[in-house]
């Protein structure tokens, strides 16, 4: 462990000196995400303005919401986005054999060959929507308010990483793996609002099988004292779960991958 973790210091720091030799450009990555964000959070206040509501939400509890499920998002986007990429860049060229032949974990390899700056502005503008949400809602922050929120960001960002994993997976067989995860992915849209606006089978669907509720509503719901029972808990056994579930995948398809010859 000790010897990946210093791995992936040394390929963080290559990665940073590759980005700042273009500061300008680095800057623009780092904050244009924050923006398509804001964009998202203006939509939904010119909405409420409307409809003060929603299912019983005020304004800032959705926000709370939405800021959770956006620092979640922020995770996979900054330290495992190369898997939208393994397809089309690592195996149709041939590029991922080169993983194959050194003496590092191959999925370890492919996730640190990069890190997105691109997902700062999701951090920085998620961050502060939860910070705008529990100053307004009175939430006190405790130590074990703190503490809970550290758990459902990892937790979320876990599962982000999962389903991006299992679907990019698919690469092994599909070459372009990018429709199926990108089909997965975007159904966390619905996770920025209550799952209680939406009908009994998306709320299924949004807990157990694609399962970024534990990424948004469930923490959102504990810390405002709202009952969910259990599910306010479950976010961390779900996760292992599906990081479980996704490395099998992995790992069988590692086991029939075949070069392209690229």
């Amino acid at each position: 462990m000790r010897r990946y973790l210093s791995l992936y210091g040394v390929f963080f720091v290559q990665r940073l000196k590759i980005l700042m030799e273009y500061r300008v450009n680095f800057l623009i990555g780092a904050t244009s995400t924050s923006f398509l964000q804001i964009g998202g959070v203006l939509a939904m206040w010119v909405v409420m303005r409307q409809i003060p509501s929603l299912n019983g939400w005020s304004f800032d509890e959705v926000l709370l919401v939405f800021g959770l499920v956006t620092i979640s998002e922020s995770i996979t986007h900054m330290f495992a986005d190369n898997l939208w990429t393994l397809g089309w860049q690592y195996i149709r060229s041939g590029e991922f054999d080169r993983f194959l032949v050194r003496p590092i974990d191959p999925l370890f390899h492919l996730l640190a060959d990069r890190f997105c700056h691109d997902g700062i502005g999701n951090l920085l503008v998620g961050t502060a929507l939860v910070v705008k949400a529990m100053s307004a809602l009175h939430i006190p922050f405790t130590v074990a308010t703190a503490l809970y929120l550290v758990i459902a960001v990892l937790t979320g960002g876990a599962i982000f990483i999962a389903l991006n994993l299992l679907t990019a997976s698919s690469a092994f067989w599909l070459v372009d793996s990018i429709p199926v995860t990108f089909l997965v992915y975007n159904t966390y849209e619905f996770a920025k609002y209550p799952l209680t606006i939406y009908g009994r089978g998306i709320r299924i669907a949004l807990t157990w099988l694609i399962p970024y509720g534990f990424a948004s509503f469930y923490p959102a719901s504990y810390l405002l004292g709202r009952n969910v029972g259990a599910l306010a808990w479950m976010g961390p056994l779900v996760a292992v779960l599906f990081m479980s579930l996704a490395y099998r995948a992995w790992k069988f398809g590692l086991a029939h991958y075949t070069s392209t010859g690229s």
